[in-house]
């Protein structure tokens, strides 16, 4: 069979971008559940209250929807992986890249299961989120390296310019991991009024606004710090990541309008849904500036003057002898 079937690279490229497209789409189904409060709509996890259907309710009906969602999803990165095996030609980190992606959904599964049982405890509601985001590390990765052949890119030793953008990943992390932990201790606790359901109290009262003002205040970082490694790539002629950076640049200013209008609002469940929407976009275009960059020249060890023949623009710096 698999020599009869067979996918070429610009297929399984396609395949690649629907797993992306697809565990992207299942972070905003998650979000609607939370928002909609009716993360404990099925009181157990497989089933929905004991029975394989949901119970006809609302919120039954929307948990129950996004585990079968989760499911296509879980099929779709599934098939990333065997299909990797069926690319012509072969390639083992295409194939090593797509396992992680069936893992990470299994791994979701298991965790909501784990938040279910929990009542919605923020840490696991937290973890539950950040996993998505790290899956999607993986999805990137894969889509980005199935549409280029590996050496066709070629490496800098502009260190400067390569780190710059890498240093964004985890300051991207950072803001992500402290809005979550705002959603946490906000109104929106996923479950409906009588329910036991907890939310972030380290400080009492003010732990919404608290975490609200750090969030802000990294996210403007973030912010700063993409317009200057924006500025630095052009000052260098680095044209494959202005386009990624101007992205993620203009994601982060409506990020920081729907921010403060949402809170001035005090929290709507459809401003926050448009929030996570662009939050998830905003990670997409971190990594993607990731990858544009590309990789760099390794190190070489220092090899003293007198036991090395001099480069060819050494030789030239030194201009003719005689």
């Amino acid at each position: 069979m698999r020599t009869r079937f067979s996918l070429t690279p610009v297929q399984y490229r396609r395949v690649a971008y629907a797993a992306l497209a697809s565990l992207s789409v299942i972070v905003l189904t998650g979000a609607a559940v939370r928002l909609t409060d009716s993360g404990l709509g099925c009181s157990n996890w497989p089933k929905c209250g004991g029975t394989v259907l949901p119970p006809l309710s609302s919120h039954a009906l929307i948990e129950f929807g996004n585990r079968a969602i989760s499911g296509l999803v879980g099929v779709i990165a599934a098939a990333a992986f065997v299909l990797a095996y069926f690319r012509r030609p072969f390639r083992r980190d295409l194939a090593w890249i797509a396992l992680t992606l069936p893992l990470g959904v299994i791994a979701q599964a298991v965790l909501g299961g784990f938040t279910v049982r929990e009542h919605l405890a923020p840490g696991f509601v937290m973890a539950h989120f950040g996993l998505s985001m790290i899956i999607l590390i993986g999805a990137v990765a894969l889509a980005w390296r199935s549409a280029h052949e590996p050496g066709s890119r070629p490496r800098t030793d502009d260190r400067l310019a390569i780190w710059s953008v890498r240093a964004l990943a985890p300051l991207g992390a950072l803001v992500i991991f402290a809005g979550t932990a705002a959603t946490a201790a906000g109104p929106h606790s996923g479950g409906v009024t009588g329910q036991r359901v907890h939310r972030l109290h380290f400080k009492g009262a003010d732990t919404l606004s608290w975490l609200v003002s750090r969030h802000a205040t990294i996210a403007a970082l973030l912010g700063v710090a993409a317009v200057a490694v924006w500025l630095l790539h052009r000052h260098r002629g680095y044209e494959r990541t202005l386009e990624p950076l101007t992205v993620l640049g203009i994601l982060l200013a409506a990020q920081g309008l729907v921010g403060s209008v949402q809170y001035e609002l005090h929290l709507p469940a459809d401003m926050v849904w448009v929030h996570v929407g662009l939050a998830t976009a905003t990670w997409l275009a971190v990594l993607w500036s990731v990858a544009a960059a590309g990789r760099l020249v390794p190190r070489r060890a220092e090899v003293p003057v007198a036991d090395r023949a001099s480069t060819p623009r050494e030789l030239e710096a030194i201009g003719p002898v005689g």
